[in-house]
């Protein structure tokens, strides 16, 4: 089979497979697969826009969960700091008073 059937192939497969459908890194693995087998010259522009689309797709939620991540762990930080930080805490005691 042609480089080029064989990427329609898969994509028109992918589009109406019910576990295919499920699996959400599918798109982001047949770009990756179109890249390798097809020559950036040989990709039709339609084929390169849809596969640029769900790249760019995958790489922002990557993005987003990271981020995501990252503003958790920022949140932690700032509670901790104010338990550090407490006008509540018991002051020190200085071992030469007692």
């Amino acid at each position: 089979m042609a480089p080029a059937r064989m990427v329609a192939f898969i994509e028109e497969h992918a589009e109406r497979c019910e576990i295919c459908l499920q699996d959400p890194d599918l798109k982001g693995e047949i770009a990756k697969i179109t890249e390798i087998v097809l020559p950036e010259s040989k990709i039709p522009k339609a084929i390169r826009q849809k596969t640029e689309k769900a790249v760019q797709e995958e790489e922002n939620t990557a993005k987003a969960k990271n981020d995501a991540i990252e503003n958790e762990d920022d949140t932690k930080t700032e509670e901790d700091d104010k338990d550090v930080d407490s006008e509540k805490d018991t002051p020190l005691v200085n071992p030469s008073n007692i």
